[in-house]
């Protein structure tokens, strides 16, 4: 669900206007698949925009995680989604070198945190390891 440029529309002159446009139609996109959460989808275009990170709270059922993998979607970013439980490692969300064929030695596959959008999703249940492996990547 890429967001495109509408037709009729005349076109933007300045790069600011082109980004507001663009802003216009990534919010129109989302607005269609996350009903009645104008300003939660505010937020996240305002974290978006400055590169921030996103903390989203709600009782199950609130099109949290619809929110954020349709914003992902509209703005042709790769998603992916981790699900915190007690016995989650630093390695399941960082990656692990793996030892494919010994010939060419270990080959690093990349965990979930490699990836432009991510949801944590109860971040609380996870070991403090698990968290500091988390808040680490955030930080970079």
């Amino acid at each position: 669900m890429t967001v495109t440029s509408d037709q009729n529309a005349p076109p933007p002159t300045s790069a600011l206007e082109q980004g507001a446009a663009l802003l216009a139609r990534v919010r129109e996109a989302v607005g269609a698949r996350v009903v009645g959460q104008d300003a939660a989808i505010e937020d996240a275009l305002v974290a978006f925009l400055a590169r921030g990170h996103l903390l989203i709270e709600g009782v199950p059922g609130t099109a949290k995680t619809l929110l954020v993998r349709t914003l992902a979607s509209a703005l042709g970013l790769t998603f992916a989604r981790i699900q915190f439980t007690p016995d989650l490692m630093p390695s399941d969300i960082t990656g692990v070198s793996m030892l494919r064929d010994p010939s060419r030695g270990f080959e690093f596959q990349p965990g979930p945190v490699f990836t432009s959008v991510l949801l944590a999703d109860e971040i609380n249940r996870a070991p403090a390891k698990t968290q500091a492996a988390l808040l680490e990547a955030m930080a970079e």
